[in-house]
């Protein structure tokens, strides 16, 4: 592809994470028994008003804020017409002419290097029934309907499949890290339309535009826009033409299908909402929203680095999740062991989360009690291995890591009288290996030591244990 540049845009659809819908006081959920969570409003029978959720707006402005976007103070909604059982009233509500979030940008960065991506705008919408098409019918579930979206249209300044999944994680991070959506992907919290294009070197003008509808993980993103873009280039290398349309992805093929020729927004005869009056916010309050940001992922990383003297790696595993992040924070700051608390966080605790399939919030060890863990390490009251014995047990049951090391007899022998008598004793057992230790072969040691902590059924501090034997053989 080295004679083309690829061109892509994301119109990423975001289910925020509200008590009740978009425009009715239905539940916001979409589980559960089909169609019990809905109401005239979210049916669209005749004569139901719509009532815009205000907690709606104030995420989808959080989110505006958090990428550098302009916040609209006077924003409108537009009826989007269009005929299809998703949808029952033929319309969806949606922001058109005045947006709630004009502008912004979100950094990238890919094999090392970082990008800057532009956001033309993110807008405030209703989500449409869930279709589940059968063989020869197709069900319609309108607990999602009237859920609320907000919409975020990027500028097509992605120019690889791995930019594009870039910024869909950056994304991600942000909206769960300020509480925006819980962007479950099987959920269909996250759901992308991908435009893509290419043009050869030295053109300007984009190519013509495919658009890939609905997609809804990353790694399928990833896959579909790999096939896409080189279709693109196949076909212009072969002296076809490419036609602007709507394709879907077929992930079991592995290929992209056409499904229409693509709309236009005059398809669409968008106009005013007349059931809903505009969007009119004051500096105050959006300078207060302001005030509500969290710390993002980005500046937690760099004070990861910074603050607790992590290397890059460690601090983007432990921020890419916020309550891992704050989880990691809480044991690094009550044992002082920074290195240690990445080690365990990162090691043993998420290889036991991903095994018992547990979030963080889960877990029944407590940052406190992981941080005492590493201060038993830290004091060589147990060992590295016996410290796992009593992580797992502590993660699997709870309680106080001192507590266990004495239940399960787990503490270290230090005591020189006893090292002294398990070191005479492998050193009587062993002559040949002695004598090889005698003749310089330094890794004889580590043999002796192995024996000492077998006689001490593990429970010798190996560092005291290498110090008697050295003490002894040197006579």
């Amino acid at each position: 592809m080295s004679d083309f540049i690829p061109s892509i845009g994301l119109e990423v659809h975001v289910q925020l994470k509200t008590r009740t819908k978009m425009f009715c006081a239905c539940a916001a959920h979409d589980e559960g028994e089909p169609n019990t969570a809905v109401c005239p409003v979210c049916l669209g029978l005749p004569g139901a008003m719509p009532v815009i959720n205000r907690e709606a707006i104030r995420k989808t402005a959080k989110v505006g804020l958090m990428i550098g976007s302009e916040i609209s103070l006077r924003s409108t909604f537009d009826r989007k017409n269009y005929f299809y059982p998703d949808m029952s009233k033929n319309y969806q509500i949606t922001q058109q002419a005045l947006p709630l979030c004009i502008g912004g940008t979100v950094e990238i960065e890919v094999g090392g290097q970082k990008k800057v991506i532009r956001v033309h705008h993110i807008h405030q919408e209703e989500d449409v029934a869930k279709s589940t098409h059968m063989e020869t019918s197709t069900e319609i579930d309108f607990n999602r309907a009237s859920m609320a979206l907000m919409e975020l249209v990027t500028e097509p300044d992605m120019a690889s499949p791995d930019e594009a999944v870039a910024f869909l994680t950056a994304l991600k991070e942000m909206l769960i890290y300020a509480d925006i959506s819980d962007c479950n992907l099987e959920m269909g919290h996250v759901r992308c339309d991908v435009n893509s294009s290419i043009r050869p070197v030295g053109t300007d003008p984009l190519g013509v535009k495919s658009e890939l509808k609905n997609m809804n993980t990353f790694k399928g993103i990833h896959r579909a826009l790999t096939y896409e873009l080189e279709r693109q280039v196949q076909t212009l290398r072969a002296g076809g033409t490419l036609a602007q349309e709507t394709r879907r992805w077929d992930d079991e093929a592995g290929i992209t299908l056409p499904m229409r020729s693509k709309e236009y927004a005059h398809d669409y005869r968008y106009f005013p909402e007349p059931d809903l009056p505009p969007v009119v916010l004051t500096p105050d309050r959006v300078a207060a929203w302001r005030a509500e940001l969290p710390e993002l992922p980005a500046a937690r990383r760099k004070r990861f680095i910074q603050d607790y003297r992590l290397p890059e790696y460690d601090a983007g595993v432990l921020t890419a999740d916020k309550a891992i992040a704050d989880y990691f924070e809480a044991v690094a700051q009550a044992s002082g062991n920074f290195k240690a608390a990445s080690n365990w966080v990162m090691g043993e605790l998420l290889r036991a989360l991903g095994e018992k399939g547990l979030s963080i919030g889960e877990v029944k060890i407590t940052p406190t009690a992981l941080a005492q863990l590493i201060g038993l390490v830290d004091a060589k009251t147990i060992s590295s291995s016996a410290a796992k014995d009593v992580f797992q047990v502590l993660f699997d049951e709870g309680g106080d890591p001192a507590a266990v090391v004495k239940q399960k007899g787990l503490a270290q022998v230090s005591d020189t009288g006893a090292l002294d008598d398990f070191a005479a004793q492998a050193i009587q057992a062993n002559e040949k290996v002695v004598a090889d230790f005698q003749s310089g072969k330094e890794a004889a040691l580590q043999f002796l030591v192995g024996q000492v902590m077998k006689l001490s059924r593990g429970k010798a501090n190996p560092q005291l244990a290498a110090e008697a034997l050295r003490k002894q053989l040197s006579r």
